[in-house]
């Protein structure tokens, strides 16, 4: 359920004690058959090599393309190529890439034909998927032993394009940091046949200013299509004739019940459409110190939070621009950096911190995360992460701990999505979907 993520460090110690040239031997042959596999009516092979390990590996792939009866030559004059097959750097590159070989990246960003990167796409840091100037837009990655952090992180994430993870005779190891898979959903606990609502999981939903009432509403319907036996919603009393038509399970009340509600929930969702006015941000504050049920902290809930004691019960879920907020920086800054801002935060507020993104980042204090991949570009869409708000909720409420509640959530919203069409998708479709993947 949860998938091992090397970074270059633990990657060379998984290599420690075995011939260098005979895993060099291993892996040019498994890119070579990659691109045979992948492209069997290509001639042209050009393979940029660098020179450390990762060109000999792809000095490897090109004699053996050549012995396949492919024209596979080792050069940087690519534009006549078609295929690419980038051996440039290695996992242990990090930084900028010089002159000359910037150069040559762009050279074959601009060639046009697809590309095969060894490892990691060169100018990706492998332990990171920082970015820091050029780096290959790869249409297949061909990785070895177990997938690099780098290549589940944006920008990296972006680059690697397909990842395929090649054996090369290693044992697997331990690593820090780990890729959340479909099975990760199977530690959610099901209902129980002496379960009542209250014990099925109880979450009370906090928010729904005046235009924003939507926000409340998907988030409270989500917790309940991720399982949770009970939700309340509790809005400012303009909004309840909303919520009142628009929610028929959610028992619905207004702000001024929230704190005998909450006494009745294992897991408060505060911030989904909350506002940012002095009462929304005392009915956060009075919430998040009142009590021990577990929090996700979303949206408005996030603006000027200060940490405090509730931290260890909590899970935060910024995007980039919220995240930048909460540190002090840009959300261009966390967009280069998502691994060490995810961690800050982590650090900061001494909770679990939920980067969202197509690489959904889970950060608990200590360092280490969790990575879920949605695959799946219509969550770019308004109130979806809403959805995830209600999800990590409902999971929180049945009783698992916040670093897995929230990754568990962001696996499960993922494939929820993954499986819509993704052209025209809105938040609520996402809502419909959330049981199909939980059977």
């Amino acid at each position: 359920m949860l998938e091992p993520l090397y970074t270059a460090d633990e990657a060379r110690a998984a290599e420690e004690g075995h011939e260098v040239a005979e895993l060099m031997e291993r892996a040019g042959a498994a890119v070579a058959r990659e691109v045979l596999q992948r492209f069997p009516d290509a001639r042209r092979i050009a393979v940029v090599c660098g020179g450390g390990s990762n060109g000999g590996d792809g000095r490897i792939a090109a004699r053996i393309l050549r012995e396949e009866g492919r024209d596979a030559v080792e050069t940087t004059a690519v534009e006549q190529a078609d295929v690419i097959v980038d051996a440039l750097f290695g996992t242990g590159f990090h930084g900028e890439p010089r002159e000359e070989a910037a150069a040559t990246i762009e050279r074959i960003n601009a060639a046009g034909a697809p590309v095969v990167a060894i490892d990691v796409p060169s100018g990706v840091d492998a332990s990171t998927g920082e970015v820091a100037t050029a780096a290959v837009r790869a249409a297949v990655t061909v990785t070895f032993h177990g997938r690099k952090l780098g290549l589940a992180i944006a920008p990296g994430l972006f680059h690697a394009g397909e990842v395929v993870v090649a054996d090369i005779g290693l044992r697997q190891a331990e690593t820090e940091n780990r890729l959340a898979t479909a099975a990760i959903l199977t530690l959610v606990p099901r209902k129980r046949p002496e379960d009542s609502k209250y014990s099925a999981g109880s979450v009370l939903v906090v928010g729904g200013a005046p235009g924003m009432t939507g926000a409340a509403c998907l988030a409270a319907e989500a917790a309940f299509r991720a399982d949770a036996g009970y939700v309340a919603v509790a809005v400012p009393e303009p909004s309840l004739p909303v919520v009142e038509t628009k929610l028929l399970e959610p028992v619905k009340l207004t702000w001024a019940g929230a704190r005998e509600a909450a006494d009745k929930a294992r897991a408060l969702a505060i911030g989904p459409g909350l506002g940012r006015d002095p009462a929304a941000k005392a009915i956060r504050d009075e919430l998040i110190a009142g009590g021990a049920q577990a929090l996700v902290l979303d949206a408005d809930a996030l603006h000027e939070l200060e940490p405090g004691d509730w931290g260890p019960r909590a899970v935060l879920t910024p995007h980039a621009g919220e995240l930048g907020r909460l540190l002090g920086e840009g959300s261009a800054w966390v967009d280069a950096h998502r691994l060490a801002a995810a961690r800050r935060c982590a650090e900061r507020f001494g909770c679990v911190c939920l980067l969202k993104g197509a690489d959904t980042i889970v950060a608990a204090p200590g360092g280490s995360v969790l990575i879920a991949l949605a695959d799946a570009p219509g969550l770019a869409t308004a109130g979806t992460g809403d959805v995830l708000t209600g999800v990590v909720a409902a999971f929180l409420a049945k009783g698992l701990e916040p670093r897995l509640a929230a990754a568990a959530a962001a696996t499960a919203h993922g494939l929820a999505a993954r499986g819509l069409p993704q052209r025209g998708l809105i938040a609520s479709d996402v809502v419909s979907a959330l049981p199909g993947v939980l059977a």
